[in-house]
């Protein structure tokens, strides 16, 4: 009897994938949103707080922007 007549044959199941489903699409673009929406807040308090900065710095050093340009002041 001789091995080499029979050889084993092995097949290797991979595990199935899981499927994406409607909610998990809903939940991971609802989650980008909401970090989207806290980055641009984040965003908008500190540049507007550099620009309160820049404007109460000028006021104690008694800078005035250059008077030529077009600067509408709302008082």
């Amino acid at each position: 009897m001789n091995i080499q007549q029979h050889p084993i044959i092995v097949h290797v199941v991979q595990q199935p994938v899981e499927s994406t489903t409607i909610g998990d699409v809903l939940v991971g673009a609802i989650g980008l949103t909401g970090v989207l929406v806290l980055v641009a807040i984040l965003l908008g308090g500190a540049f507007g707080g550099v620009l309160i900065g820049i404007k109460l710095l000028r006021r104690r050093l008694n800078i005035e922007p250059a008077s030529d340009s077009d600067i509408i002041h709302i008082v």
